[in-house]
């Protein structure tokens, strides 16, 4: 009877013991999932504190922006209405004729032969096995036919005398 006492007693303190560590490598692996939860959660605040940081620097660049090109505004009315003063001033003291303004950008002409060049060069690759010679004959029809059609635009709008 005592041996049966003593291998029960035997098999209980075993199996205390491998419950112990058990229980402590438990424990020690809660401990470590803890401390990564708080770091984590620690990241995401200073991520979320930057990125708050980050938003109020764009919202003052936006503030600026506004600012500046409010100003900006403000100076270009007040010169055009100053340059309207002095031309509505400077026209009821003369008897002059006001002269047309004069017309600026490119031509219907100038368009024209541009984008029929590049139409007519694409055009020619496209067309001739050698690529080189398409382009040239191609760029040069296309700025041909361009040019003539937007010179009859011109003539339409009165930016050129028509022929008589």
């Amino acid at each position: 009877m005592k041996k049966i006492f003593s291998v029960a007693a035997l098999a209980i303190l075993l199996s205390a013991c491998s419950n112990n560590a058990k229980e402590e490598a438990m424990i020690k692996q809660q401990a470590i999932v803890a401390i990564k939860d708080s770091l984590k959660l620690d990241s995401f605040k200073r991520a979320d504190a930057l990125e708050k940081e980050r938003i109020a620097k764009v919202k003052e660049e936006e503030i600026k922006t506004a600012r500046i090109q409010e100003e900006k505004r403000t100076l270009l009315l007040a010169e055009r209405n100053e340059a309207a003063e002095r031309r509505a001033s400077s026209a009821s003291s003369s008897n002059t004729v006001a002269t047309p303004a004069k017309k600026k950008g490119w031509s219907q002409a100038a368009k024209g032969a541009a984008i029929g060049a590049g139409a007519g060069a694409i055009g020619g690759i496209l067309v001739d096995k050698n690529n080189a010679r398409g382009a040239i004959i191609g760029g040069v029809v296309g700025a041909g036919t361009g040019y003539v059609i937007g010179r009859a635009q011109d003539r339409k709008s009165g930016r050129v005398q028509p022929k008589n």
